[in-house]
Parts: structure tokens; sequence; C-alpha cells
């Protein structure tokens, strides 16, 4: 037998050419000129079908969709659109009342929990006599007689860390009169007399958890009361956008919403009493205790009138959050100290219409 070599090159074409299919051009039927599929239409004429918008059924709901980035998408697009025709109606009734002028129907109020509150026997009238006797004879009275000027001790738990620190020094900028101090393993209880006989008329100490501030202790020096804060949503001043400048030494104004009953009464008092009762006005500094549904918000702005009727304000920080936990009687006592009120989460948070402060 006579072998013929054949080589490798060629042998590997003339495989590649035996495997290769002839290609199916898009539209063209399998069977020759049957049916034709897709892109060409029943006359013969090549013409591309426009594709059609996915149109959902009525009770189709986004969380169906199984692919996380393309239910986000459509739940993004979902609340464009219902921001879209909300902004039309406002602007169709908007309109409406233009055109109706004095004989527009009243604005409707909408239901929120604060104007749905449930009332409150405890509810302090301003004009009430027994209401202004407390305020006479109560723990506060020598300072709003303007006898006593307000002195500020500020101390942390032991060992603070850097955030907790900085939110000492920048709380010793917005009360006037503080001052800041470590505690050193020193117990509370031999704080208070050395503050007392250095003529301090607070004591206030800064508790963390996790090295981020969780708990506020303000204690009114000589006879109490004593009040606990959970602290939350602590934000310095780096952390604040547009932030002004830092603030000044003049004394600012004090702003207290929203405290209505008894406890509340008392709780404001207890905030008022830290600042003097003299602002000045040319720092244009307000410090302000605004609670909303027994939580208490505390801000710091600088204000500046731009016109008769337009207000400029910019915050300057810290900001936080405080929760009342309990009210003690006297100055601060653990283990044998009489508490006029502590919250019993289970049984006051019951009701959601129902607040304390």
């Amino acid at each position: 037998m006579e072998f013929t070599e054949v080589p490798v090159n060629q042998q590997s074409k003339a495989k590649k050419k035996k495997n290769k299919a002839p290609k199916m051009k898009r539209g063209a039927s399998q069977e020759g000129d049957g049916e034709k599929v897709g892109l060409e239409t029943e006359g013969g004429d090549a013409k591309k079908m426009k594709p059609e918008t996915a149109t959902f059924p009525p009770t189709f709901s986004v969380s169906e969709i199984k692919n996380k980035q393309r239910r986000h998408l459509m739940f993004m697009k979902f609340k464009q659109e219902r921001r879209k025709q909300k902004m039309q109606l406002r602007k169709k009734r908007q309109k409406e009342r233009e055109a109706l002028g004095d004989k527009a129907p009243p604005k409707e109020v909408p239901k929120t929990i604060e104007n749905q509150r449930v009332y409150d026997e405890t509810t302090v009238d301003p004009e009430d006599e027994e209401v202004a006797f407390d305020e006479g004879t109560d723990e506060f009275s020598a300072y709003f007689q303007g006898l006593t000027n307000p002195k500020v001790l500020i101390t942390t738990s032991d060992r603070p860390r850097g955030k907790t620190v900085k939110f000492c020094e920048q709380l010793a900028t917005v009360i006037p009169n503080a001052h800041v101090y470590y505690r050193r393993g020193l117990a509370l209880k031999r704080i208070i007399p050395q503050c007392i006989s250095r003529n301090f008329t607070y004591l206030m100490v800064v508790n963390e958890d996790r090295h981020v501030p969780n708990g506020l202790v303000l204690c009114h020096l000589p006879d109490g009361p004593t009040a606990h804060f959970k602290v939350s949503s602590v934000r310095l001043r780096k952390e604040i956008k547009r932030r002004g400048k830092d603030p000044t030494e003049h004394y600012p104004e004090v702003i207290l919403n929203n405290f209505t009953t008894r406890l509340g009464h008392t709780i404001g008092r207890l905030f008022a009493a830290l600042f003097p009762q003299d602002p000045q006005f040319v720092g244009r500094q307000v410090a302000t205790f605004h609670n909303q549904r027994d939580f208490i918000f505390f801000r710091f702005h600088r204000y500046i009138f731009k016109n008769e009727k337009k207000v400029g304000i910019q915050e300057l920080g810290p900001r936080f959050t405080l929760k009342l936990r309990s009210l003690q009687k006297g100055t601060f006592d653990s283990k044998f100290g009489e508490y006029e009120w502590v919250l019993k989460r289970h049984e006051m948070d019951a009701c959601r219409r129902k607040f304390q402060l």
C-alpha cells in the first residue's frame, strides 16, 4: 500500500469546512419559502416590528419581581409617577382656590398623631393661679427671680472615648458658664458635695456605650431634681452639612416648644435654668428644645434678618435627641432615691396617641 502525506494545516482546514453550516438569515424560515419568522410580514416586505412596551396586569406587584436590581428600578419609577400625580393634583387644587378667591373652602387639616392626642388631665394652664404658686416655690424659683446665676459642671463616665469627649467640649461652648472635668474614677455621691461647695448649680453627666454617647444625667443643685435621659442621634459639628462658624460667647436665646403637662413643665424649667435669663441678642444665637411625641430634639442655630419678612437660619451644632427615662426628687441617689416619675414602656407606650410631656 502507498501512503500519501497530508499537511496538518490542510487537514484541519478540511475538517473545519465540513463542520461549517450555512448561516441562516434573520427572518428566513428553515423550510425555504414558507412563513418567515419575526421580522418579515406576510406580504414579503421586510419591515421591522416596533418593540412593544411591557404592560403589567392590574394585580401585578413589584415584590413579585425576583431580580433585585430590576425590582428596585421599577419601584423607583412607581414612586416618581405617584409623586407626579400628587403634584398635578396639588397644582389643580391651587388653581381652583385662586379662581374662587374668598369663596374657596377652608383647607383640610391632615390627621396626625399630634392633633389626635389623647387629652391629659395634667395639662398645664399658664394662667392658672395654682401653677403660678408652684412656679414661685419650686427648686428653680431662685433662678427665675434672678437670685442665682447658672454654673454648670459637665463630666463623663469613666474612661471616655473620642466622640464623647468632643461632645462634652461642644456642649460647653453652647451652655454659658459651663466647665468640663473628667471623672477619674470618682463616684457621683462624692462629686455632688464638691460641686455644691464651689457654687455649681448643675451637674451634667454624659454616659457612653460602644464609644458613643447614650445617656445624660442632669442634676439640679443643691436640692434637685435629677432627670435621666436616653441620648440618641448625636451629630457633632463636623458631621453637619452646611453648618455655620463656631458659636460665640454671647448668651443665647432659649426656645421651649410643646411642654404642656406638669411633668413636661418641670422638664422645660429644668432646661431653661441651664442658661442665663438675659440673652444677648447681638450674638443672634438660639438654643431650641422641641418636644414631639415625648422625644426632645435639641438644635442650636444662628439667625439673620434678610428683610422685614424673611429670616435666614444657620445650624451651628451639635444636635441630639433626648428621651426621658426617670425624674428623681433631690440629688442623684440610685439606691435610696425617691422617684417622681419612671418610664414604664409597656404600660405608657401602649397607646400611641397618649404622651407624657
